[in-house]
């Protein structure tokens, strides 16, 4: 529980609803569950047919769901775990033996996704009014029909993936939130982690955010080849898969086919965002004359306008006010936002070896989602509060659904969340009436909006372009 006496106070999440225990009964119960309801998929393949009769369809349908539930379940635990510490040893362990188990389960029963996906259109739309409310899920697996390896060559990808790349993502995590960055904050040095010195970024003195920055890009420089290394395989192993292998146009156009948005909404997006960029050229220019600048610096992006302020949000204080912002817009969200915290599925805590950041973990529809956050006391860590819980009601809201369809795609999360934060603006905006406040929380807004909008928007070109030239060598 991360609430005493109505006081909600910072925690480490408990991850007992999703498994007890990383070894004993519950897990050897799982392995055996997993075994079995891979046996029963296996037992289909001799029906599978563009004559396959709608009840048998239904009954398969029902099993592979019944294989996700178990799989997820199996395959969440780790990575969870790994997040709390990424030095945990006991959770590396548990992760790459579930990833093994999972990969074998999903190989043998990869012929089920296979044939789906390169039926007869006819037969296809046949089946899937026996389909009930995975209908989309299996709608979207279709979109997927032109880029289907062999089975034989499937299943190698799939060994290739959790031998080689995924082994190189968890090798960059476990490299980075190792490190720690020391800043001289009045007159003393500190140690700290990454997501504690980027609260820097946001002080009101220029030569501490310069600080912050440079500190930031010195710990990070000296692992800097490193780094670039597991970046561009990453790159590589991307481009060979999907651009050699499966034949898609682009890197993104895979993406963009999952998350079902056409290549050229895309497109128009980043082109309409770097045509609108002067808009925050303009807020910027504004911004260096309220700080008394010719000219804002990188440092300076997310500086405070109230140049006195240091203020400091207790965390129980946060969460009362991003449920409070919650209740005002709609009670239901407020209550589904409560059960995060009742159930200490929330893991607020500054930790050294903890995954920096923030994420909501939504796991299973039967399951309150995992939300896990570094909480500095910041301003601005209220609104990620609100964010984060926002994708965790987007879910909860969702439980209604097959475990197959409750997700969302990441645009349509990201627009749960952002209105999230939203709400808590309009809240506070609403309740205060000194007008410098009101500029300040405004300004606060605007900041937020570059950094959800027009910045992610330049990453999104950044990796166009880091795609484009690592495929040419440079």
């Amino acid at each position: 529980m991360s609430q005493a006496n109505g006081h909600y106070t910072q925690t480490r999440w408990s991850l007992d609803d999703i498994i007890p225990a990383a070894a004993g009964p519950a897990v050897d119960q799982l392995v055996a569950e997993l075994e079995t309801v891979t046996q029963e998929i296996e037992s289909f393949r001799p029906l599978l047919s563009s004559e396959m009769s709608g009840d048998d369809f239904s009954r398969a349908i029902k099993t592979v769901e019944r294989f996700v539930q178990v799989a997820h379940r199996l395959g969440s635990y780790g990575p969870l775990w790994f997040s709390e510490d990424t030095q945990n040893q006991g959770a590396l362990a548990f992760m790459g033996r579930m990833e093994q188990l999972l990969t074998e389960a999903q190989n043998r029963t990869l012929f089920f996704s296979l044939w789906w996906k390169s039926l007869e259109n006819d037969a296809a739309e046949r089946l899937l009014a026996y389909a009930g409310d995975v209908r989309y899920s299996l709608e979207q697996d279709r979109l997927f029909k032109d880029h289907i390896l062999a089975e034989s060559e499937e299943k190698i990808v799939n060994l290739k993936d959790i031998n080689g790349i995924s082994a190189m993502v968890t090798l960059y995590d476990m490299i980075t939130s190792k490190f720690t960055f020391e800043l001289e904050v009045e007159g003393e040095k500190k140690p700290m982690t990454r997501d504690q010195l980027m609260t820097y970024v946001r002080n009101p003195s220029p030569e501490i955010r310069a600080a912050a920055y440079q500190e930031q890009f010195r710990v990070f420089g000296r692992e800097a080849t490193v780094l670039a290394q597991i970046y561009t395989h990453r790159v590589r192993d991307w481009a060979t898969e999907n651009i050699n292998l499966r034949r898609f146009a682009s890197p993104m156009a895979v993406r963009n086919l999952s998350n079902d948005v056409p290549d050229t909404v895309v497109n128009t997006l980043l082109d309409v965002c770097a045509e609108q960029a002067p808009i925050f050229h303009r807020y910027f220019k504004l911004k260096a004359g309220w700080l008394g600048l010719p000219k804002l610096r990188r440092y300076d992006l997310y500086a405070p306008l109230n140049q006195e302020s240091t203020k400091k949000i207790e965390y129980g204080d946060a969460v009362t006010m991003v449920l409070d912002s919650f209740n005002e817009f709609s009670p239901v969200a407020a209550k589904e936002a409560r059960r995060v915290f009742a159930e200490g599925h929330i893991d607020s805590e500054i930790r050294t070896g903890k995954r920096g950041g923030a994420f909501c973990a939504s796991i299973l529809p039967t399951l309150t989602p995992w939300v896990l956050l570094n909480y500095t006391g910041e301003p601005r860590q209220v609104a990620t509060l609100a964010h984060e819980l926002g994708h965790a009601i987007h879910a909860m809201l969702a439980a209604e659904h097959s475990v197959l369809t409750f997700h969302s795609a990441l645009p349509l999360a990201e627009t749960a969340s952002v209105f999230s934060e939203m709400l808590l603006t309009d809240r506070l905006l609403a309740e205060e009436k000194d007008p410098s406040v009101r500029r300040d929380l405004l300004a606060d807004a605007v900041d937020d909006a570059y950094a959800t909008v027009l910045r992610q928007a330049y990453f999104v070109l950044f990796e166009r372009d880091a795609h484009r030239l690592i495929a040419e060598g440079k």
